[in-house]
C-alpha cells in the first residue's frame, strides 16, 4: 500500500516541471536558423583563409564565393534579349525557391552591384579592352569561381579538423508519457479496494562535455536530470540525478601529438596548397585570357588583310580587263587574275568565320554568353606594336649579311640574341634560380614530401602494442516510473562508484598495418620523384620559354623587314605591269606574299607577348590580384 506524500512532494513535483520547462526554453532559444549556420561558416571560412594568406602568400586579399544578383551576363541576357532556357541561366537568385528550402535569404538579392555593370550600359554592344577582360574573366568565369570554392570548401574542412579539439557541449531532453492499461488493485488507509489505471510522466535531460586532447586523452563528462511521476493512484513524485566522468588514455600506440593532430596537421597545409594553387591558377588563367584575347584580334587583323587583299585582287582583275581589251595583255591573265580574286574571297569569308568562332570561344572562357553583342578593343594590337616599335626598328643592324655586301664579300651570320635583347631576356641560370625560388607548385610539391614523411612516422606508429588506460567514475542514480517511490537522488562523491581498466593488445597480429607502413614508403618515394620531375619539368618550362621569346622576338624582326619589301614588290610590280614589263601574274604573287607578311607579323607580334606573360608565368614573378589584373616584374628586380 503506498501513502500520499504532502504539500513538499506538490511542490517538488512543480519545481521539477519548472526546471524542465527552462530547460526546453533554453534549448528551443538555442535552435539556430540555417542561416546563422550558414554565416557562422562564411566568417569561420574567411578568418581561416586571411589567416593562410599570411602564412602562404605573406599578404591578404579579399577572399569572397558570393556573386552579386545583377551580373554582367544576367544584364547582357536581359538587355540583348537574349533566349535562355530559365531562372537558372540567368543567376541564383533568380531561381524560384521549391517549398522545403531551408534558407530564404539565401536566394534574397544581395546588396552590392556586379562592378561591370557600366559596361553593359554604354551601348548595345559591349566593347572590351584586355584590361577589362581580366576583370571579367575573374568575376563572372565558371572555372574561376569554382577553384574559389575549392579554396573555401578546405577552409571549411581545416574548421572540421579543429572542432575534433574544442571542447563539444551537447545536450538531450527527453520526456515520456506512458500509460499501463493493467489496472492495479488500490488498499487505502481505511481497507477499501479499488482498481485504477496507471499513468505515469517521464522527464529529463542529459547535458555531455567531451573534449579530445592533441596528447590522446579523451575527457567525457555527463550530468543528467530525471523528473518521474505518477498522475494516478497516489501521485508519487521522484527526482534522480547522476554524473559520471570518463578518461581514455593510450599509452603506447595512438599517443603523443604527432600522431592524433596529425590529420589537424595535414587539414592545416591542404588551406595552404589550396592557396598556393589557386594563386598559380590566377596567373596561368590571365595569361590564357591575354592569349586568347590577343588571339581574337590577331585573327580579326587577318580579315582585315584579307578584306584588303580581297579588293586589291578585284581591282587588279579589272585592270586586267581593261590591259586585256586594250590589247596590252593575254585573255588568260585576265582569268588568272580572276582565279585569284575569287580564292582571295574564300579566303575573306574563312577569315570573318573563324574570327567569329575564336570570338565565340572567347565569351564562353570569360563566363558571358556566347551570343552576346560583345567586341574587343583593336587599338591593342596598336599599342603592342608600339611597345615592339624599338624591336623593329633594330631589323637592319640584325641582318647586316643582306645589306650593302658584294657578290664576294664573306657572308657572316649574326647570331639571335645578341643585340638588343627582350625586356624579359634572361641568362638561363639565372633564370632558372628565379623561377626554383618563386614557383608555388613547387613549394606545395616539397611540402607533399614531408606530408608524406610524416605518413610514415604515422604508419610505423600503428605497428606498436595498443595500451589503454580507461578510468571512469559514477554518483548519483537515474530514475524511472517504477522508482516513484523512492526518495529524491543526490550526488555524492563519496558513494560514487569509480573503475580503472588497462587494456594491452600486444601487436601480434599487424598485418594490415605493416602493409599499410610499406604502402606509406611508396608514397614518399613517390612524393621525392614529382619533385625531381616538376623540377625538371620547371627548368625546362623556363628554357623553353626564353627560347620561344627569342624565337619571337627574332620573328618580329623578321616579318617587319618582310612586310617592307612585300610592300616594295607590290608597289614595283604595279609600275612595271603598266609599263608592259611584268605579267599579272607576278602582281598577284607579290599581293599574296604582302598579305602573308602582314598576317606572320601581326602573329609574331602577338605571339612575343603571350610570350613574355608565359616566361614571367613560369618565372613565378607574374603577381595576379583579386579583381584579375596582373603586375609585371621589371627586369631589374627579376634577378635579385
Amino acid at each position: 500500500m503506498r501513502k500520499r506524500r504532502g504539500a513538499l512532494t506538490r511542490l517538488r513535483n512543480r519545481g521539477g516541471a519548472l526546471l524542465l520547462s527552462v530547460l526546453v526554453a533554453i534549448s528551443v532559444h538555442g535552435c539556430r536558423s540555417p542561416r546563422v549556420h550558414r554565416n557562422d561558416a562564411d566568417r569561420v571560412a574567411r578568418d581561416i583563409i586571411t589567416e593562410k594568406q599570411v602564412e602562404a602568400l605573406g599578404r591578404t586579399e579579399p577572399f569572397t564565393i558570393e556573386n552579386p544578383a545583377d551580373t554582367l551576363r544576367r544584364r547582357l541576357l536581359l538587355d540583348q534579349q537574349l533566349p535562355c532556357t530559365g531562372n537558372a541561366s540567368r543567376s541564383t537568385y533568380d531561381i524560384e525557391p521549391i517549398g522545403q528550402w531551408p534558407d530564404e535569404a539565401y536566394l534574397e538579392n544581395p546588396e552590392d552591384t556586379d562592378p561591370f555593370m557600366e559596361f553593359a550600359e554604354t551601348g548595345d554592344r559591349l566593347r572590351l579592352t584586355l584590361t577589362d577582360a581580366l576583370q571579367i574573366a575573374a568575376h563572372e568565369a565558371r572555372e574561376y569561381q569554382s577553384r574559389k570554392e575549392s579554396v573555401f570548401e578546405e577552409a571549411l574542412q581545416l574548421d572540421l579538423e579543429r572542432d575534433a579539439f574544442r571542447s563539444t557541449w551537447s545536450g538531450v531532453l527527453r520526456g515520456v508519457y506512458e500509460v499501463d492499461l493493467q489496472e492495479d488493485i488500490v488498499v487505502d488507509l481505511e481497507g477499501h479496494t479499488d482498481t485504477q489505471t496507471v499513468v505515469g510522466l517521464e522527464r529529463g535531460g542529459v547535458g555531455e562535455l567531451s573534449r579530445r586532447f592533441k596528447s590522446g586523452i579523451s575527457f567525457t563528462g555527463q550530468l543528467g536530470l530525471d523528473l518521474v511521476s505518477l498522475l494516478t493512484q497516489d501521485r508519487l513524485f521522484s527526482r534522480g540525478v547522476f554524473a559520471d566522468v570518463t578518461v581514455t588514455i593510450p599509452l603506447m600506440r595512438g599517443a603523443g601529438e604527432f600522431v592524433v593532430a596529425e590529420p589537424l596537421t595535414q587539414a592545416e597545409r591542404d588551406v595552404v596548397y589550396a592557396i598556393y594553387e589557386f594563386e598559380r591558377f590566377k596567373r596561368s588563367f590571365a595569361v590564357d585570357v591575354a592569349s586568347e584575347y590577343l588571339t581574337v584580334l590577331r585573327q580579326w587583323d587577318s580579315v582585315q588583310n584579307a578584306e584588303d587583299n580581297y579588293r586589291r585582287l578585284i581591282a587588279s582583275t579589272r585592270r586586267a580587263r581593261r590591259l586585256a581589251d586594250a590589247g596590252r595583255l593575254p585573255k588568260i591573265q585576265v582569268d588568272q587574275s580572276r582565279q585569284d580574286e575569287l580564292r582571295a574571297r574564300s579566303q575573306w569569308v574563312s577569315a570573318k568565320a573563324s574570327h567569329q568562332r575564336q570570338l565565340d570561344s572567347f565569351k564562353l572562357t570569360l563566363g558571358l554568353p556566347t551570343d552576346a553583342w560583345i567586341e574587343l578593343d583593336r587599338g591593342e594590337l596598336d599599342a603592342l606594336g608600339e611597345a615592339m616599335a624599338e624591336l623593329i626598328e633594330g631589323v637592319t643592324s640584325a641582318t647586316p649579311e643582306t645589306e650593302s655586301q658584294g657578290m664576294d664579300a664573306p657572308i657572316e651570320l649574326v647570331e639571335p640574341g645578341q643585340d638588343l635583347p627582350g625586356r624579359f631576356e634572361l641568362d638561363d641560370s639565372k633564370a632558372i634560380l628565379v623561377a626554383l625560388e618563386n614557383r608555388l607548385d613547387l613549394r606545395v610539391s616539397l611540402g607533399r614530401v614531408h606530408d608524406a614523411q610524416r605518413s610514415v612516422a604515422v604508419a610505423a606508429d600503428q605497428l606498436r602494442a595498443d595500451i589503454t588506460l580507461l578510468g571512469s567514475g559514477a554518483t548519483g542514480e537515474s530514475r524511472s516510473l517504477s522508482g516513484t517511490g523512492l526518495d529524491n537522488a543526490n550526488l555524492r562523491p563519496d558513494e560514487g562508484v569509480y573503475s580503472a581498466l588497462l587494456t594491452m593488445d600486444l601487436a601480434i597480429e599487424r598485418t594490415a598495418e605493416r602493409n599499410a607502413y610499406r604502402s606509406s614508403l611508396i608514397r614518399f618515394e613517390q612524393a621525392v620523384r614529382n619533385v625531381q620531375q616538376l623540377e625538371d619539368q620547371v627548368k625546362l618550362e623556363v628554357r623553353n620559354g626564353l627560347s620561344r621569346l627569342l624565337e619571337a622576338r627574332e620573328g618580329i624582326r623578321i616579318q617587319a623587314e618582310a612586310v617592307r619589301v612585300a610592300e616594295r614588290r607590290v608597289a614595283s610590280t604595279n609600275l612595271f605591269l603598266e609599263a608592259g614589263r611584268a605579267e599579272i601574274r607576278d602582281l598577284l604573287e607579290a599581293q599574296d606574299a604582302l598579305v602573308n607578311a602582314q598576317n606572320a607579323l601581326t602573329a609574331a607580334l602577338v605571339n612575343h607577348r603571350v610570350n613574355e606573360l608565359s616566361l614571367q608565368r613560369d618565372l613565378g614573378r607574374l603577381e595576379v590580384n583579386e579583381r584579375g589584373l596582373w603586375h609585371e616584374v621589371r627586369p631589374g628586380s627579376q634577378v635579385d
